[in-house]
């Protein structure tokens, strides 16, 4: 049961169901139900339903998250308890986030390179989280900007959330436009699908751009439907059912 956040945004919302398209393509013979925590249908107790009426005994819960937070460790838990609890006999394992999967490392080092695509001393990289109270999920997001940004080769880089974390992205944007050298800033939002939170980025990144004339800003796509994000999940998947 792979679940999702949920997006008001129609695109973001296509992408997922296209994801979990490509995940059950990937799963045959294995069932996969995609379904969302908010806003839209099908809930978790939908898609729990359905696949119990397909004969599951046994089902693994993917959880479509960055970094483990709130959603995976109370929201999603008690989701799933509940359903659980009107289906005697029908078991359930989590999978963890995607955090820093091989797979999505690479993706995002090519989402890098397709905005820039060679990288010297006059570029800058910064790496956009939505943000969480989470230390933990601060911590990761941080050390994979790190990681990402030995990738790709890039020396100037920094990490910024869009809410709820230090530094916010405007502030970071400035901090990396006024460091010596710096004629290009690519900006990487570490974001699945297309939403209202990806269009606020790029916003914040023009306004930068009004504030730092001489400097070029690019922003980076997201991750998407793609094969490398159905890969990290099918890695969580493995890694707590096997």
């Amino acid at each position: 049961m792979l679940v999702g956040h949920g997006t008001r945004d129609p695109e973001g919302t296509a992408e997922f169901f296209q994801l979990a398209s490509v995940l059950a393509r990937r799963m045959v013979p294995v069932p996969v139900e995609g379904c969302l925590l908010e806003f839209q249908h099908p809930t978790i107790p939908e898609a729990w339903q359905t696949l119990v009426r397909r004969g599951a005994k046994r089902i693994c819960v993917a959880p479509l998250l960055l970094f483990a937070a709130g959603h995976a460790r109370s929201d999603i838990p008690d989701a799933v308890a509940a359903c659980a609890a009107e289906t005697p006999g029908v078991m359930s394992v989590q999978s963890g986030p995607l955090s820093r999967a091989p797979t999505i490392v690479e993706l995002l080092a090519c989402r890098i390179q397709e905005a820039t695509p060679q990288a010297d001393d006059s570029v800058g990289l910064l790496m956009v989280g939505r943000g969480s109270y989470d230390p933990c999920a601060k911590a990761d997001m941080r050390v994979l900007g790190e990681i990402v940004a030995r990738r790709c080769g890039i020396g100037q880089h920094a990490v910024g959330f869009y809410a709820m974390a230090e530094p916010k992205v405007p502030e970071t944007l400035d901090e990396l436009a006024a460091r010596p050298g710096i004629q290009t800033v690519i900006v990487q939002p570490h974001l699945l699908f297309q939403g209202r939170l990806y269009d606020a980025i790029g916003t914040q990144v023009r306004e930068a751009s009004q504030r730092h004339p001489d400097v070029r800003f690019v922003v980076g796509d997201y991750l998407g439907p793609t094969p490398e994000v159905a890969e990290a999940l099918m890695r969580r998947i493995g890694q707590a059912t096997w």
